[in-house]
């Protein structure tokens, strides 16, 4: 785990080379196909290294769910462990990770008229205001959602009305996930120092557009069945894209928001974490501020999951 930028990719393949283990991914992002560059997905040599399953799995125009994860890393898991290996999970996506091990609750079906009236509000007011009204009813779900994000806000004010009853309950009543079911080593990477972060952070934002980012939405926007409030397009630096392919915004405009956009991310992720149970951190820096060589990450990892797993 760990937020973006932070170096789960290349742990991930070195822990693969140096151990064997099988890679399933944990990103919303990487799930689909043609979303490349902006979600720093491993290129074609990584996959070749240290192939991962659950990448490119879903067209931008089919959504995917934390339940549909669940599912899907359940049988993968179930696969690598006949074959008498051991999964690697890896990712960003913490709300994937929670669903996989502490299982989904039975929240209310959603309803097509509750959906209507919060979207109908959210245009007269913006969701920023709807964002600001799930905080009075359930303020541990809206400080984990950023306040442009209308799906899962949506989500979450339908669920509260539907059954008065916040959905951050709903989640801690969860079954049927496999955190008893199998033994688990979990580790979050990153940088102490939250400055190293956000310069990686805006240095690979810089990079993927330089290696045709634009183009990549560019791609996209002109299939013409896609739209900006689908969950692939509103994955972070996408929406940011979009918004400038459609005049919203110009190139320098963009380029900040994107890099904000992600450092937002990272902030969110490290909120999670915070409150992770039994994580182990790795991090990638000495006492000293020098940041650790590949290496060194590799060897701290080792020592973490020896004697179990080694």
């Amino acid at each position: 785990m760990g937020p973006t930028a932070s170096g789960k990719t290349d742990l991930a393949i070195a822990l693969h080379e140096q151990l064997g283990a099988e890679i399933i991914s944990v990103d919303s992002a990487l799930v689909y196909r043609g979303l490349d560059i902006g979600s720093a997905k491993p290129s074609a040599d990584e996959l070749a290294r240290a192939p991962h399953r659950l990448i490119n799995i879903r067209d931008p125009s089919e959504p995917y769910s934390a339940a549909d994860f669940a599912k899907d890393a359940t049988k993968e898991m179930a696969d690598i462990v006949a074959q008498g290996k051991t999964p690697l999970l890896v990712g960003g996506t913490m709300l994937y990770f929670k669903a996989l091990l502490e299982g989904l609750s039975t929240m209310p079906a959603s309803e097509p008229a509750t959906r209507a009236q919060i979207e109908k509000e959210a245009a007269d007011f913006g969701w920023p205001y709807m964002h600001d009204q799930l905080g009075l009813v359930d303020r541990v779900t809206a400080e984990l959602i950023h306040p442009n994000h209308s799906q899962r806000i949506c989500r979450a004010l339908e669920v509260y009305r539907l059954s008065g009853k916040p959905i951050s309950e709903f989640r801690q009543e969860n079954s049927g996930g496999l955190l008893h079911e199998y033994e688990w080593t979990q580790i979050a990477i990153t940088p102490f120092d939250r400055t190293v972060l956000h310069q990686r952070i805006e240095s690979r934002f810089k990079l993927m557009l330089e290696l045709g980012f634009i183009s990549e939405v560019e791609t996209l926007y002109r299939r013409g069945d896609l739209n900006s409030e689908l969950p692939a397009i509103r994955a972070v630096g996408y929406r940011q894209v979009w918004d400038y392919l459609e005049g919203k915004s110009d190139f320098s405009h963009m380029r900040e928001r994107g890099i904000i956009a992600t450092r937002q991310l990272a902030k969110r992720q490290l909120t999670w974490l915070r409150s992770w149970p039994n994580l182990n951190w790795l991090y990638s820096q000495h006492e000293n501020g020098e940041l650790l060589s590949s290496s060194e990450i590799v060897i701290k990892a080792l020592r973490i999951l020896s004697p179990t797993t080694i």
